[in-house]
């Protein structure tokens, strides 16, 4: 309750018990004002006290609806005062919440942003990432597979230097082959040594130098054959036995060979002389052409194999070690990225939790201000309302003046003019009454004592004088102390009821 509506119930409660306890001890007292301008009116005795229990019936009740409009008036100023006072508690959370809000708006916004932005950049280090060990895995699969085939070149060309190395080592042991003499000026004729060459097989072995080393067995006639040459160069001797030996030269590889032998027969013949005679080695050697050469390209290309293999798993041990690698930085990207979506999140979800409590404190100052909005408009109906209940009862208050201020012309009994009197002089109290709880609360209604005029008569001096109202109202004390105590309890009761509620 507004400190404005208890002073108005207090002093209203105060002006009626004060003209309670008035009337009721005979003590009040109005005296007329001689000096009122108000017109008058002659008329009858019953006539005015007519006028006046009606005037008297307006203002009872429009002092009842003052009281009962001030009643509202304060009920309406304590909803306005608790409406202003929740919408500056409101207003206060509003911008208390909006301050902190608006800093973790800001901070969940930035961090948001950054958490975004970080998101990006995992997402397309990942998909860099995963490009790359998508390459590299492509690239160990290619080495793999270059490996493989590396592994079957090497394979292949050791084979081939088997073989080749297979070759040369049954040449290099010597094979037998056939080979005959023959007559030099006609090689399709056996020469005369052949009948010591009686197996007709030569042995070839093959030199690393690439030449061939040709052994042709001697079956006999060692005693007589002295010397055996090739190209200028002597033929080697090894005995096999008495009469038989391996005569040996080296040479290149060839079909044929011519040979100078020197043979003495005078040991039989004494009168043959020593002969020197040159016969045809028919044995083909050339077997073994190329023998060397296809060993060293087999041996080359087995090399260059095994080096092209070594490079090939060198090269895939490198590219699966960036796959595995790369397959790595891949898994980590994910994770990096998927941390950075989780953050992301937790952080548009913050924002939107601080801008909701932003919304909600606004919202909630929102309705504050409405309900405040409300409760004024309805403290201006209750103020017009208060003000029209005054008006009112300013309206009664004059009309019973007019009707006190009447002039009765027609000469009354004694019972007549007492009762006219005491309702002359409830009227004055009531009009009391009134006015000073109507000018507690609005200052707006001016109180007016009820005041009785000596009528001036405009007829001729012959006329009957008019008499003035009485001056006392112990003629109608029940009345008196009927209307205080209900004045009384129209003031005490909404302040009882404030005090309780």
């Amino acid at each position: 309750m507004t400190s404005h509506v208890k002073k108005t119930l207090v002093t209203t409660a105060a002006i009626a018990g004060a003209l309670a306890a008035t009337t009721l001890f005979n003590t009040t007292t109005v005296k007329a004002d001689t000096t009122s301008s108000a017109p008058v009116t002659t008329t009858t005795s019953a006539t005015k006290d007519t006028a006046i229990a009606s005037a008297q019936a307006k203002v009872n009740s429009a002092s009842a609806a003052v009281v009962s409009a001030q009643a509202a008036y304060g009920s309406a100023s304590t909803a306005a005062s608790d409406a202003a006072a929740k919408t500056a508690a409101a207003s206060a959370s509003a911008a208390a919440t909006s301050a902190a809000t608006s800093s973790a708006v800001a901070n969940a916004q930035a961090a948001a942003d950054s958490a975004a932005t970080a998101k990006s950049t995992a997402d397309a280090n990942l998909a860099k990432a995963q490009s790359t060990a998508a390459a590299t895995s492509r690239a160990k699969s290619m080495t793999s597979a270059a490996v493989v085939s590396a592994q079957s070149a090497v394979a292949s060309a050791s084979a081939k230097a088997s073989d080749a190395d297979s070759a040369v080592a049954s040449a290099e042991a010597g094979q037998t082959v056939t080979a005959n003499l023959m007559k030099s000026d006609d090689p399709t004729q056996a020469s005369a040594a052949q009948q010591y060459f009686a197996t007709k097989t030569a042995i070839v072995k093959l030199l690393p130098s690439g030449q061939v080393q040709i052994t042709i067995p001697l079956t006999s006639g060692l005693k007589y054959l002295k010397e055996v040459s090739y190209n200028g160069v002597d033929a080697t001797f090894t005995k096999t036995g008495d009469d038989s030996a391996n005569i040996t030269f080296t040479a290149d590889p060839a079909t044929s060979y011519t040979l100078a032998m020197t043979m003495d027969i005078r040991s039989v013949m004494p009168f043959m002389p020593i002969m020197h005679e040159k016969a045809l080695l028919d044995v083909d050697t050339t077997i073994f052409n190329g023998l060397l050469a296809a060993k060293s390209d087999a041996d080359a290309a087995l090399t260059s194999t095994q080096a092209a293999l070594s490079t090939a798993e060198t090269n895939a041990a490198t590219v699966a070690q960036v796959a595995s690698n790369a397959a790595s930085a891949a898994t980590a990207a994910a994770t990096v990225a998927s941390d950075a979506a989780v953050v992301a999140t937790s952080a548009a979800t913050n924002l939107t939790s601080a801008q909701a409590a932003n919304s909600t404190a606004q919202a909630a100052l929102t309705s504050a201000q409405a309900a405040q909005s409300a409760a004024d408009a309805t403290l201006a109906t209750a103020k017009a309302n208060l003000d029209s209940a005054n008006a009112a009862l300013t309206s009664a208050q004059a009309e019973l003046k007019s009707a006190q201020n009447i002039v009765v012309v027609t000469p009354a009994s004694s019972a007549a003019s007492s009762a006219s009197s005491a309702t002359s002089a409830a009227t004055a109290t009531s009009n009391v009454a009134s006015s000073a709880s109507t000018t507690t609360v609005t200052s707006a209604v001016v109180a007016t004592p009820a005041t009785t005029k000596k009528a001036t008569s405009s007829t001729p001096a012959s006329s009957t004088t008019a008499k003035t109202l009485p001056q006392t109202g112990n003629e109608n004390q029940s009345a008196l102390v009927a209307l205080g105590l209900a004045i009384l309890t129209l003031g005490i009761y909404p302040m009882m009821k404030r005090k309780h509620a």
